[in-house]
């Protein structure tokens, strides 16, 4: 409901006003000459202005002019500078397109660029020159270009059904749309016939073909008028943003623009119907509105169908339907609209007929909107519809109860009444109490029954109280006579103050339910929104929409998708999500996916099927449809029921896409990720392989050259320094598989009760050569348990620890390891002398392929050793860490690792 002083400009206006402003300093303006035909002057008229310009110190350039051979256009075009064309071969031809690098370079102020639908040659950047002109206007270049309307995308099926020439080269609307000006270039069909005879548009030889098609008066007068409209429609689209920005409340009758204003009366789609034919005749826009105001929220689902499907025939016959809502004042919001849509003609039903007393009573009281209207709408063409009610029917609704149908409402007034009137007697008993302090009381039971029963009941409450009142405590008393003035008066203010605190208590309780409503729906749809914010997976969304729906509308949900085949299958359900669907509700499902519309019961489509399903898209791709089944048919036509469905519809919509992205960007990343770990696999590895690979090489030719005069001693060398790398070289490939097996889950520990001593020994003989440049200095304590592991992967963990040591400490250094009991585990530190690593790289550098920087004198690796490490330990239950060495200096590997639980027996024999 309009909150803001409609002398004010809206912020949305100013919002506009900004985006334009700011679109506008970022990029050229676009000037198009529209005609409704070749030959209207166009090009002469673009070239015209071209001039003008270029005399007021503009920089303009002309980047294509087709003259068509005409001499006065050529003429105008030889004072310009001229971009050259660009000359594209195709199939054996030399074809001249516009250069739009050259353009782009030369960068001018102003460019000509002529005919904006023409199709570019093959080769070019973009396939249409209207693609040429948006880039050459997003680079900051202002253009002036050509059309003629037979190239208007929206109106190709009219100029087809006019000429029967159907146009290939056409613009879409949104390029249109771009223009910041558009200029009509008209001349009247006998001048436009003339220019043709007369050679000033074709050749003679092709001017006699254009007269029998294209060229007659009755095609180009068509035209000339689709032309006109057009132009007409886009100087009223500035001139309505015009209005809204400076907040405009008056009418510029300046063209015809139609409203009909239709409600829950039985009348509105004879309204629609009448504006149609008005709309038809006078070939004007149309729309058709209605008004919420907080009554509607507490009419069944039959009064408010009524208005929706007003609307949905509107929408049906081409109009634009419009949603209002105001407090209490529908004729006030009618007008406020039709003032700034600059309407100039409404459509209004007559008062209707009131089918009970105190309808009647409340007319008496409020207005009706169609007569505030002819009241106040005195600068508007008002037609009242007058509906065709037979005698019969009119003759029924006399026959109908003076009560309303629902009686609860009138008990309680008449019940309220008489409680007040038991409860006054003891009251007026007292003479400290004046008689007329009872009207205090009756009006509170008028006020209550308002509240709890609405408008009606309480002015049945007013005048039951104002009976009571009079028959039992006003001289003479048990009569109706009044005798005195003063009781006269009492008793008229009495009834005034009761209809008055019952109107405003009535209107205090639609207030609030409609309150209540909108307060249940944004905390349902917030509610809906934070599951499915949530929600990391489309099941998860749609399961959530499912339930949603579901316990909102009382109704059976379902969500259907295509499999590769196209066809549909259920996903999600509620209740179940194994719903047996007929024939003709499958046909509903398949036409709201195929056709992106709703369709199936309470639809002009498929109406006889039991469901009802609706497209769920994201970006104007159908991804599924969902069905609803509802408990109350008659919600299938609520508009809140709508209205839910499109929110539900679109925030599932941007929830699966959200997730879609973000799996996409998952994708992405995991895939530059293991790029880049296959880079460095395959940098570190080639290193690690290629190395030993060299050394067994060029040992084992050594040692099979025969012709080779080696010693004894160095033979033996060789063989060593062969074998060294070998293992090696099996140490790296163990790597790699131990690191593939990590990976798959694959590595299952065989555990047994080994001494470290033992496991440590098998590995110092491993690297024995790898280790002879440094000191290893072995310290376990000697009342060690044996560990419960598996010696053969925590030996290969203790090898890549060891010899990733002798790789950075320097050579004659100490390397120290130490083992000892803490509780359960034992833990093992192998500490080094070498350059230590950095704090903030100690965490990863268990990490797969990570290497702490060490500048450019570090040794090569693969970075998966003391990934293998932590693998291989925590398989056992264990842990790893790295901490700086003693006294601060080179690192220490800290593992811990499960000690095995030995017999009593055993361990006393230890």
């Amino acid at each position: 409901m309009p909150t803001t002083d409609p002398a004010r400009p809206t912020p949305e206006s100013f919002l506009d006003a900004a985006r334009a402003e700011e679109a506008t300093s970022r990029s050229g303006k676009l000037k198009i000459f529209l005609g409704a035909s070749p030959g209207v002057g166009k090009t002469f008229a673009m070239l015209e202005e071209a001039r003008i310009r270029a005399r007021a110190g503009v920089d303009v350039v002309v980047a294509l002019v087709e003259t068509h051979g005409r001499a006065e256009t050529a003429a105008l075009l030889g004072a310009l500078e001229q971009v050259p064309r660009r000359r594209i071969e195709y199939r054996g031809q030399v074809l001249e397109e516009m250069d739009l690098d050259a353009l782009l370079a030369r960068k001018p102020r102003l460019a000509l660029i002529d005919e904006f639908a023409h199709t570019n040659a093959p080769g070019s950047r973009h396939p249409k020159r209207w693609q040429d002109v948006m880039e050459v206007l997003d680079s900051g270049i202002d253009v002036v270009t050509t059309l003629n309307i037979q190239h208007i995308e929206s109106l190709n099926d009219a100029v087809a059904q006019i000429t029967g020439i159907r146009v290939q080269e056409t613009v879409p609307d949104a390029a249109l749309d771009r223009a910041d000006q558009i200029e009509l270039i008209d001349l009247p069909p006998e001048e436009l016939i003339q220019r043709l005879k007369d050679g000033k548009i074709y050749l003679h030889q092709q001017a006699g073909r254009a007269l029998e098609n294209f060229f007659t008066k009755g095609k180009l007068t068509a035209l000339r008028e689709m032309a006109l409209r057009t132009a007409a429609g886009r100087v009223d689209a500035e001139m309505l943003d015009l209005k809204k920005a400076q907040a405009d409340q008056t009418i510029w009758p300046t063209a015809e623009r139609l409203l009909v204003c239709v409600n829950e009366a039985p009348v509105g789609k004879a309204l629609v119907r009448t504006g149609k034919r008005m709309a038809d005749r006078a070939k004007i826009p149309w729309i058709v509105a209605t008004v919420l105001t907080p009554k509607h929220e507490a009419m069944d689902a039959d009064a408010r169908g009524v208005t929706q499907d007003a609307l949905r025939l509107a929408e049906t016959l081409g109009a634009e339907t419009v949603t209002l809502r105001a407090e209490s004042n529908a004729a006030g919001e009618i007008l406020r609209f039709a003032r700034e849509r600059n309407v100039t003609r409404l459509v209004i039903g007559r008062p209707r007929w009131r089918n009970n007393l105190l309808q009647r009573l409340v007319g008496l009281i409020r207005e009706p909107v169609s007569e505030t209207l002819l009241d106040e709408a005195t600068d508007f063409e008002i037609t009242v519809v007058t509906p065709h009610v037979k005698i019969e029917r009119r003759k029924a609704l006399l026959r109908r109860s003076l009560i309303p149908s629902d009686w609860r409402g009138p008990v309680a007034a008449v019940l309220a009444s008489t409680i007040v009137t038991l409860l006054a007697w003891p009251i007026t008993q007292v003479d400290a109490i004046p008689a007329g302090a009872i009207t205090v009381l009756y009006l509170l039971g008028v006020m209550l029954v308002a509240y709890r029963f609405g408008l009606a009941s309480s002015l049945l409450a007013s005048v039951t109280g104002f009976l009571g009142y009079n028959f039992f405590y006003t001289e003479p008393y048990l009569t109706l006579s009044v005798t005195k003035s003063s009781d006269i008066v009492s008793l008229t203010v009495f009834l005034m103050g009761a209809l008055f605190t019952g109107t405003l208590a009535s209107r205090l309780k639609a207030q609030v339910e409609t309150m209540r409503a909108a307060q249940a729906r944004t905390e349902t749809l917030y509610d809906f929104a934070r599951k499915i914010a949530s929600a990391t997976k489309a099941d998860d969304v749609l399961w959530a929409a499912v339930a949603h729906v579901a316990r909102v509308l009382h109704a059976d949900v379902l969500i259907l998708t295509p499999d590769r085949q196209g066809q549909l299958y259920q996903v999600q359900g509620w209740p179940a999500i194994d719903e047996e669907l007929d024939a003709r509700d499958l046909a509903a499902a398949q036409w709201a996916f195929e056709r992106a519309e709703a369709a199936g019961f309470g639809t002009d489509t498929l109406p006889n099927a039991a469901w009802q399903f609706v497209p769920l898209a994201t970006a104007g791709r159908p991804f599924g449809t969902m069905g609803v089944r509802f408990h109350d048919a008659s919600r299938a036509k609520d508009p809140e029921t709508k209205r839910l469905l499109l929110a539900v519809e679109d925030q599932v919509a941007v929830a699966v896409e959200r997730n879609r992205l973000s799996e996409e960007v998952a994708n992405a990343r995991v895939t530059a990720e293991s790029d880049k770990l296959r880079a460095a696999l395959l940098n570190a590895v080639s290193h690690d392989l290629r190395t030993p690979l060299v050394t067994v090489i060029g040992a084992t030719s050594s040692l099979a050259d025969d012709s080779s005069s080696l010693t004894e001693e160095a033979r033996r060398m060789l063989a060593s320094s062969a074998h060294e790398e070998a293992r090696r070289l099996d140490r790296t490939v163990q790597n790699l598989l131990d690191m593939t097996r990590l990976g798959h889950g694959a590595l299952k520990p065989n555990r047994a009760a080994i001494d470290l001593r033992e496991i440590i020994g098998r590995v110092r003989n491993d690297l024995g050569r790898v280790l002879n440049a440094h000191s290893l200095v072995i310290d376990i304590a000697p009342n060690l348990p044996p560990l419960d592991v598996d010696p053969v992967l925590i030996g290969q963990a203790l090898a890549n620890v060891l010899e990733n040591a002798t790789k950075y400490a320097p050579a004659n250094s100490v390397i120290r390891v130490t083992a000892r009991s803490e509780g359960p585990n034992a833990t093992i530190c192998i500490a080094d002398e070498g350059p230590g690593i950095p704090a903030g790289d100690r965490d990863r550098v268990f990490d797969l392929f990570y290497r702490a920087a060490q500048g450019d004198g570090a040794p090569a690796g693969t970075g998966m050793g003391l990934a293998i490490v932590k693998g291989l330990v925590e398989a056992h239950g264990g842990s790893v860490c790295a901490e700086a060495g003693p006294q601060g200096r080179g690192t220490a590997i800290r593992l811990r690792l499960p000690l095995a639980t030995l017999p009593p027996l055993e361990r006393s024999g230890a």
